[in-house]
């Protein structure tokens, strides 16, 4: 069983990781205003972004902040890929026309990229335009030829079939230059992703729930984790899943341990392994309720704060009300004696 688990273990270790880069630009207009924002996107992560309010191009990530320092040509070529304001002014111009539009706004949308398989070295590029909203026209690799879903854009696809250079150039962009940038993007992000520590720590919503031991931080995505009792890997009342991508390009992953028929007296036989692929330690956590993150926290101090002063304000209001009592009770007076004259009168004079 152990010999099958550490084959699948090292089979997942070594699945091909799929790729992807993708720039998309989004135009808007409306009569003589012209907009237009932009972003470059590896795996997944925005690496740039550019907008006609601030007419520059912004590296979103460390990493391809020192991509531009060492290659300024990239940003050059951003630049450029961003600021085409002839050519969509140009292209929503006709396609107003074509589609009988007088007024109002109206979207021009570009998606174009690549996917790469690092095992295989298999590539997948793409191209595609949309318009209000809606496929427009898009290139076919395999036949080199444009699609044109619309018939408002069939003319553009007779003129762009046409045009053999732009066939060329859509074809080496597609399979080679944005292969060649995706790798180069890549190399420096996971430089700096593989600076980065990984966090385990341990998670219970309230005392009935699972246990669940959660990493986050780690790169690559080949990594895996489990629960152990007296060293021992353990299978049942666990619950893996699937790892996830955090915003800044690094993973996250849990795995739940149901305690419902653990005693507390046994807690401490059991821990999890977080493992990282490249990394030689693992990194153990010991199941323990003293470091279990919990909802069930100690109220703050302004919770402290906010009970005692209700309290306070609580006697304030009990004593004002019983120093009013006391006050109305004081302003009538001593009460008066009952009227037994003759009763005193012959208690005082005994003898009458």
């Amino acid at each position: 069983m152990k010999k099958l688990f550490l084959m699948l273990f090292l089979c997942h270790f070594s699945s091909a990781v799929k790729h992807t880069l993708r720039y998309a630009l989004t135009t808007s207009s409306r009569e003589q205003d012209f907009m237009f924002v932009g972003i470059a996107v590896v795996d997944g992560i925005v690496a740039v972004n550019c907008d006609s309010i601030n007419k520059k191009v912004e590296p979103k990530q460390d990493w391809m902040k020192k991509a531009y320092e060492d290659n300024p040509r990239i940003l050059e070529r951003h630049t450029q890929q961003c600021y085409y304001p002839n050519f969509f002014k140009t292209t929503i111009h006709d396609l107003k026309q074509r589609f009988n539009q007088s007024g109002g706004v109206h979207i021009l949308q570009t998606n174009s990229g690549c996917e790469w398989d690092d095992e295989t070295g298999q590539v997948n590029g793409f191209t595609q335009f949309g318009y209000d909203g809606e496929d427009l026209i898009s290139f076919d690799l395999k036949t080199l030829t444009w699609v044109a879903p619309k018939p408002q854009a069939f003319s553009i696809k007779m003129r762009w079939d046409a045009d053999k250079t732009r066939i060329q150039n859509t074809e080496y962009q597609l399979m080679q230059a944005f292969p060649e940038w995706l790798k180069m993007y890549l190399a420096y992000s996971n430089s700096s992703l593989l600076r980065t520590e990984p966090s385990v720590f341990l998670l219970q919503k309230t005392p009935s729930s699972p246990v669940s031991c959660h990493a986050t931080g780690f790169f690559p995505a080949r990594a895996m984790m489990f629960w152990r009792k007296d060293g021992e890997e353990i299978h049942e009342d666990v619950e893996h899943r699937e790892i996830l991508p955090n915003h800044d390009g690094t993973f996250q992953m849990s795995v739940d341990l149901d305690l419902s028929s653990v005693t507390r007296e046994d807690w401490w036989r059991y821990d999890c392994v977080f493992h990282l692929s490249g990394v030689k330690d693992n990194i153990v956590t010991r199941l323990d309720e003293a470091v279990i993150r919990t909802n069930r926290e100690r109220p703050s101090n302004m919770a402290v704060l906010i009970v005692a002063a209700m309290v306070a304000l609580a006697l304030f209001l009990v004593a004002a009300f019983g120093f009013m009592a006391y006050k109305k009770k004081k302003a009538k007076g001593p009460p008066s004696p009952p009227d037994n004259g003759p009763e005193v009168s012959e208690k005082l004079n005994p003898d009458n």
